[in-house]
């Protein structure tokens, strides 16, 4: 067999190995709606936070049920709700405001088996309909990968990260109205396994350059 004719085939050996590793792809299910640590100011299970002057108002976590992605993958945790029914515009002056909280998310890793905390403060912050200056920023900014800021268990390659900053919308902002997403990232080293039909195309063709191989011989 010439040079050439090595170089072409594992050039093309190299490409197809290659093209198996781009179609490889680790798994994750992840949630955070099954710990009853998550909680506002360190209450655990309490979800509703009240607003504490003006009008009457709530900012609402709703937590995330088992969501599968793969990696690397931006992702969210669940969203928070906020609602003042009865608020005006800021022009208006009817408004309602929030002290300064805590919120605990706990993020559940269900394939590696493993948990962390992020810990969201906020300064509060007042809220009128079309304008909220409520923020949240967040610590730590990342779970695993291993035993790195987990509460229990280990997150083996994986790891998950939060925006440092999040800002709660006003109550007729968006839709729906009134819901800012609780944002971040998974990321995983570990290698997936290919998906069958790469597999197969790989083995396919390993075979048919073996038998253009030996024909050269020939």
């Amino acid at each position: 067999m010439s040079t050439t004719w090595l170089f072409k085939v594992s050039l093309i050996i190299a490409v197809l190995v290659f093209a198996a590793s781009a179609n490889a792809s680790t798994i994750i299910t992840y949630d955070t709606s099954d710990s009853p640590l998550t909680g506002f100011n360190g209450i655990g299970g309490d979800l509703v936070l009240d607003s504490t002057g003006g009008a009457d108002a709530t900012l609402t976590y709703v937590t995330l049920a088992d969501t599968t992605v793969g990696t690397p993958s931006n992702i969210n945790y669940g969203q928070f709700d906020l609602s003042c029914p009865t608020c005006g515009t800021q022009a208006s002056g009817l408004g309602t405001h929030f002290s300064p909280f805590t919120i605990d998310v706990v993020v559940t890793d269900d394939t590696d088996d493993a948990s962390g905390m992020f810990v969201g403060t906020s300064a509060g912050g007042s809220v009128w309909s079309d304008v909220s200056q409520v923020s949240i920023t967040w610590s730590p900014l990342e779970l695993g990968p291993g035993t790195t800021n987990a509460l229990s268990g280990n997150f083996g390659g994986t790891d998950f990260t939060i925006t440092n900053l999040t800002l709660i919308v006003a109550p007729n902002s968006g839709s729906p109205a009134g819901v800012t997403t609780l944002q971040g990232t998974v990321n995983s080293s570990v290698v997936g396994v290919p998906e069958p039909a790469t597999e197969v195309l790989v083995g396919g063709i390993f075979i048919a350059l073996a038998a253009m191989a030996r024909k050269r011989r020939v």
